[in-house]
């Protein structure tokens, strides 16, 4: 076959199947999920993580054993939870930055690290100890470049090359049995006052998080780190510490239009009022938001991020050239974080997170599909009276005024508007390009919505109905709320 009778086909072949749906790639299946896909890495993990006999003392080592199991627990409950995903895009390409690594630092890492994609939004990645490491959604997603993201894992391994998670539940278990923290729990338990706040203070001291390591940690995780990607070729920029700073103020940029503008682009009506508060408190009109026009401002505002950049500015490598991550990427992991905050109804962070995807001039119709569900689940919850928990409130302190405005509208628009846009938006035209698991999700929602039979067995029967049908179908974690195989 010639090059050009080889072209001539392919273009035959998009013409010919391009007007059935635009995405002709799901993101993952419902068995990439972690409960499936990890079902027997999981009970291994439970076996291979056996407490060692470390402590002669029964009490230490009694106390020691619990903290050991706790860790193992919270990786196996989060399996089951389906807390990760191994997609065939994403995780390759993480995963592919690891084995880089290990490649040119063999006498540190002789075994391939056991990676897990965690679908939080949550700009981080985490070792567990047990040459074990997850990498969040939120990181990739957040990441300006391949550099970036391969500082991030090279940190957490080097956590777990220095064994910090293993060192540290040896010392939680040595303060838990320790005559000094005795005594200081008797003076509690012995005062007439405050005594949850001084017990609080007390357990701060001999906490224990799985995601944070101490101080001087991250200090040896840091310079570790930066020995990793030299040896590996990967340039590193100590900048990367300063930006880092403005990952948790996300929701503090504001969108580019009016709340108002996106609803009205899908023929929505659109109250004012709704963006008003109208119980007592502040609204936005007298409420001082901060100015987020200038958000890159923000980055040198935490002292920890501070002393990371001086700390290893010097290893800057010079001459750098970011390597961009690559757009498909990008857009299949901020997509799958959608929807993984949509499953865990953060339903207002989400919205906004999909009004920024517009902002940037995405047209994807995936977007319309994703602002249809929103309004579909955000009715559901209002018919079963829990509408406030779906929408997710967040502080003023950490929002846009847009958001905060959005987050009101949520609360705050009628009912018969929220009938009025789930009927809209399913009769919008974007579902024509929606691959036909799409379109079966949006009749799974009108039965859950729209329907005049509201009853929980007609909602089982279409959650079964869909499953049945679309059995590989990422949306079926949708469905297995109101069917359970």
């Amino acid at each position: 076959m010639t090059w050009l009778y080889r072209m001539s086909f392919a273009i035959w072949l998009i013409v010919l199947t391009g007007g059935s749906y635009a995405q002709t790639k799901p993101l993952y299946t419902y068995q990439d999920l972690s409960h499936i896909f990890y079902a027997k890495q999981k009970d291994s993990l439970k076996k291979a993580w056996s407490c060692p006999s470390v402590y002669k003392t029964r009490e230490t080592q009694r106390q020691y054993r619990e903290i050991w199991d706790q860790r193992t627990d919270f990786i196996t409950q989060a399996i089951q939870d389906d807390d990760y995903v191994k997609d065939e895009d994403v995780y390759p390409y993480i995963d592919g930055i690891i084995g880089q690594i290990m490649k040119a630092n063999k006498e540190l890492l002789p075994v391939k690290p056991f990676l897990l994609l965690d679908r939080s939004s949550s700009v981080n990645a985490y070792a567990v100890g047990g040459n074990v490491i997850a990498v969040n959604l939120g990181l990739v997603s957040w990441s300006q470049s391949r550099e970036e993201l391969a500082l991030a894992i090279a940190h957490e391994l080097s956590h777990n090359i220095l064994e910090h998670t293993e060192t540290a539940i040896r010392q939680r278990a040595e303060m838990l049995t320790s005559d000094e923290y005795k005594k200081s729990l008797n003076a509690v338990l012995d005062s007439k006052y405050e005594r949850l706040t001084r017990l609080q203070k007390v357990l701060e001291g001999y906490s224990f998080n799985r995601s944070r390591h101490q101080r001087y940690h991250e200090s040896d995780a840091d310079s570790l780190a930066i020995i990793l990607l030299k040896k590996t070729g990967i340039a590193f920029d100590a900048e990367f510490f300063l930006r880092l700073d403005s990952s948790d103020i996300l929701y503090r940029q504001p969108l580019k239009a009016s709340v108002k503008d996106y609803f009205v682009s899908y023929q929505l009506p659109f109250q004012d009022s709704w963006t008003q508060r109208r119980i007592k408190g502040l609204s936005t009109r007298n409420y001082n938001f901060r100015d987020t026009s200038s958000i890159d401002d923000s980055l040198r505002t935490h002292p920890d991020c501070e002393d990371r950049y001086e700390r290893t500015r010097k290893y800057t490598t010079a001459g750098i050239h970011p390597t961009p991550i690559p757009a498909g990427i990008k857009a299949r992991t901020t997509k799958m974080l959608l929807w993984n905050m949509y499953q865990n109804k953060s339903l207002t962070s989400c919205l906004y997170r999909v009004l920024m995807e517009k902002d940037k001039g995405n047209t994807d119709e995936w977007y319309d599909f994703m602002v249809s569900n929103i309004f579909s689940g955000l009715y559901r919850a209002d018919k079963e009276l829990h509408r406030f928990n779906a929408i997710g409130v967040t502080p003023k302190e950490y929002i846009s005024k847009q958001y905060y405005e959005l987050q009101n509208m949520l609360e705050q628009m009628p009912r018969e508007s929220l009938v009025l846009y789930c009927q809209t938006l399913q009769n919008g035209a974007f579902w024509k390009d929606m691959s036909p698991a799409e379109q079966a999700l949006k009749n799974l929602f009108y039965t859950l919505t729209l329907d005049p039979d509201s009853s929980e067995k007609n909602a089982a029967r279409a959650a079964k109905d869909f499953a049945a049908n679309n059995s590989a179908s990422m949306y079926c974690e949708f469905a297995d709320n109101f069917y359970k195989p």
